[in-house]
């Protein structure tokens, strides 16, 4: 059966219904060697060079029908190592773009991914001679123009930098035979799917699409119908013997004590990663935790791009403990051996408290999930763990239920704040009238210092 016609460069055609599951698919195979998947002897090497000579899952799973040239779906959890699951494709089958316009395009929704995508990338493209960039907001655009005016085979871009760079023709997409969709069920939670489907419509009609996503219904569906030709899907079912022993626990607190408990938390399970509602919160988070001796940095969409950097180099390399995050800064952040993630404000929906909760217990390590609940927010929670099924009670938690029976570390309490009573007081000094009222004369006009006629009247009385 002859696959469904794409849509020309500017249009779009409507796909037929995804193909099923085939069989062996939704799986937990073993490594395989990237040689035995079709992976070209330079990407191979290259992979070998940094370490990695065997396929995770998720990249046996996918690699050969990508590098046969399938559209397909890949249903994979973060931190499964679908990034390579699509890079070494991405970089084996990509040809040299022109001046302004790439051949390849990866679509990811925050800019912590996109960096991490290329970096996870370049060494791959560099083995073939391909130029790669990132272009998301927070940047100088005009050195975004400057990249793409001296030529990128690779963009891996955020909607929003790319749409305003197509906007202003800094770049043109319409040699775009390659495209990835990174994160789409986040990308549809965020609320980019509009300006997604904006720019593949001005892709290559013969493109090849491949699509990643922790689901694959609801808006994400939509766009495997539009924009996939009979796709394969490819779900990742994680071992059990990879899966790490995670507790949660859902810790009823007044909402004033959050802060003090947070460090105690952190203090026994760290490094840790708090999730806050809004950015105002994860900033003044962060300030509470460093006055109870916990190094904490805090990122969120306010940060500048480089104070996002900063921050999670600082987290990565140990140099502060707790890094303070918002659900949307927080997406991209790929980061080992997390030992707890704390709730500060219960996550919104069960979706977001998977995605929270998924940055610990990763490659069968052991893993911490506390959510801080107010009285106010209760039953919020309880009817997110029905959703979830979870059964945990709602209750106070003893620390050692937490820490395996080791000895609890508590966290200093940071000193009170001085009052103005206990503030020192400068000397009252009695006002020099004079000098006053030269300053204001020569503000009025009357020349600078020069006594007024009033003045020099009371002059002259006192003289008598």
């Amino acid at each position: 059966m002859e696959p469904a016609p794409t849509p020309a460069c500017g249009t779009s055609v409507r796909a037929g219904p995804p193909a099923a599951l085939r069989h062996g698919q939704e799986s937990t195979q073993n490594m395989t060697a990237f040689t035995e998947l079709g992976v070209p002897r330079k990407i191979s090497d290259a992979l070998a060079k940094r370490g990695i000579t065997d396929a995770f899952a998720i990249q046996s799973l996918t690699i050969a029908d990508a590098m046969a040239g399938r559209d397909l779906c890949g249903r994979a959890p973060t931190g499964s190592g679908k990034t390579l699951a699509f890079g070494i494709p991405l970089a084996a089958l990509v040809s040299k773009g022109a001046r302004r316009r790439p051949s390849a395009l990866v679509l990811v929704p925050t800019r912590e991914l996109a960096s991490q995508v290329a970096e996870a990338v370049r060494p791959l493209a560099q083995a073939r001679d391909l130029q790669i960039a990132a272009f998301y907001g927070g940047t100088s655009i005009g050195k975004d123009r400057q990249r793409l005016d001296r030529g990128v085979d690779i963009a891996i871009a955020c909607p929003g930098r790319l749409a305003d760079l197509v906007q202003r023709r800094f770049v043109d997409l319409c040699d775009v035979r390659f495209v990835v969709i990174d994160e789409a069920d986040r990308m549809a939670d965020m609320g980019f799917l509009p300006e997604v489907r904006r720019l593949l419509d001005q892709t290559h009609r013969e493109r090849q699409t491949l699509l990643f996503s922790a689901t694959l219904d609801g808006d994400v569906d939509v766009l495997i119908k539009r924009y996939q030709r009979n796709p394969v899907r490819h779900a990742l079912v994680e071992a059990e013997e990879d899966k790490g022993d995670v507790q949660h626990f859902f810790w009823k607190t007044p909402a004033q004590e959050r802060p003090a408990l947070t460090a105690d938390i952190v203090r026994n399970a760290s490094p840790a990663i708090v999730f806050t509602r809004t950015k105002h919160a994860a900033d003044r988070l962060a300030k509470q935790l460093g006055r109870h001796g916990v190094p904490a940095a805090a990122i969120h969409g306010n940060r500048s791009q480089k104070q996002r950097e900063r921050a999670l180099a600082d987290f990565t390399g140990r140099r502060v403990t707790t890094l303070v995050a918002t659900d949307v800064a927080a997406r991209g952040i790929h980061v080992d051996d997390v030992g707890v993630i704390v709730h500060y404000d219960p996550a919104g929906t069960g979706k977001d408290y998977v995605h929270r909760s998924g940055r610990t217990g990763r490659a069968g390590a052991d893993g911490l999930v506390v959510t801080l609940v107010a009285p106010d927010k209760a039953g919020d929670v309880r009817k997110l763990q029905r959703a979830l099924g979870m059964r945990q009670a709602v209750d106070p938690v003893r620390m050692e239920a937490m820490t395996g029976g080791r000895p609890v570390a508590h966290a200093p309490v940071p000193a009170p704040a001085a009052t103005p009573a206990d503030r020192p007081q400068a000397p009252r000094r009695r006002p020099d009238y004079r000098a006053t009222a030269g300053a204001k004369n020569g503000a009025n006009g009357r020349g600078r210092g020069k006594p007024s006629a009033a003045t020099t009247v009371h002059r002259r009385r006192s003289a008598r």
